[in-house]
């Protein structure tokens, strides 16, 4: 697996690397239909969506992409929630970051589509983002 290392968000109308969509893990069938009004009041409504669940977790993260809007779509999910975005604008994602924490949605991992991330597996990345998670909460103690 090649070295993955963080980079903070900028602010930019220029699109994300990948195809406009988001793949989202973790999110229960409760929380599917929560999660597409949170894309409307974020502006993202028509932005497709691939709910990725358990079977996924094997599977490389590009080909997630790769799936038709919607699928995954009313299936439980026992990943950890994470949200991973392509295609969007920073200034979207920016938005829609926001727009989720004003709601109170649980916390989630998030990740933006790379080069390097698309040919991990999701498990792979979950896990990598995790511990960078863990890594900026010991920086803040």
């Amino acid at each position: 697996m090649a070295e993955a290392r963080f980079e903070k968000l900028a602010h930019s109308d220029e699109p994300l690397y990948g195809p406009r969509k988001l793949v989202l893990c973790g999110f229960g069938r409760e929380a599917q239909p929560k999660f597409k009004k949170v894309l409307d009041v974020a502006g993202l409504a028509g932005v497709p969506v691939v709910w990725a669940v358990a079977d996924d977790a094997a599977g490389k993260v590009g080909v997630l992409f790769q799936h038709p809007a919607d699928t995954g779509f009313g299936a439980g999910s026992a990943l950890k929630r994470a949200v991973i975005v392509a295609g969007i604008t920073e200034n979207e994602l920016h938005t829609l970051m926001n727009v989720c924490k004003k709601t109170g949605m649980q916390a989630a991992l998030w990740a933006a589509l790379t080069p390097t991330s698309e040919t991990w597996t999701l498990k792979a990345l979950l896990e990598e983002l995790s511990a960078e998670r863990r890594q900026m909460g010991a920086k803040r103690r």
